[in-house]
């Protein structure tokens, strides 16, 4: 009885068989994927307005998908949202704190702009403040020193911190958020009625 399950002309004809099928090379395979990538990116640039470069592709889409944060603290309805998304991360204090400082910043009168910014000092700044933020100590001192003297953008240094802590941190995670999913489909909802 014989140990091999195929004879040896039974083998040649498989053989033979296998040759008459073309077998992908592995770089018609990575050619194929490259192909694929291109065709993908160039319907994706076509459909940015004709944007030209990739790498500013991943921008463009995410601008058109997402607001700004800035555009965000501008419409009271994600402000609400997202405030609302702060207060139950227990940082509210940050969006409280910066749009004190644009309220700060249209002050008129300069009587005013003395007492409104002790306000905001011992509110957001101060060690022992009730909604301290969080700030360095040398933004601390610096916004001390010029409440002697204030100006329109004695705050300016803590709020762009503040800023870019919100941009980076909590931001992202409310894009992400029930508060705002729910908000982006009423306002989707009500614009299609």
């Amino acid at each position: 009885m014989p140990k091999l399950l195929f004879s040896k002309i039974r083998f040649y004809t498989i053989k033979d068989l296998m040759q008459n099928v073309k077998r992908p090379r592995r770089s018609d395979v990575i050619l194929n994927r490259n192909r694929r990538k291109m065709d993908i990116q160039c319907h994706m640039v076509q459909k940015t307005n004709d944007e030209t470069y990739p790498s500013n592709l991943s921008c463009q889409t995410d601008h058109k998908l997402y607001p700004t944060l800035e555009e965000l603290l501008r419409d009271k309805k994600y402000l609400a949202a997202f405030r609302s998304f702060l207060k139950s991360e227990f940082s509210e204090e940050n969006v409280d704190f910066w749009l004190s400082c644009e309220d700060f910043k249209s002050t008129a009168s300069m009587d005013d702009l003395g007492w409104k910014a002790e306000g905001i000092y011992q509110k957001f700044i101060q060690p022992t403040a009730c909604r301290e933020i969080n700030v360095d100590h040398h933004i601390r001192e610096k916004i001390k020193k010029t409440l002697e003297q204030p100006s329109l953008s004695c705050f300016d240094e803590a709020q762009k911190h503040v800023y870019l802590l919100m941009e980076r941190d909590s931001y992202p995670r409310f894009l992400h958020s029930d508060a705002y999913l729910s908000v982006k489909n009423k306002s989707r909802t009500l614009w299609y009625i």
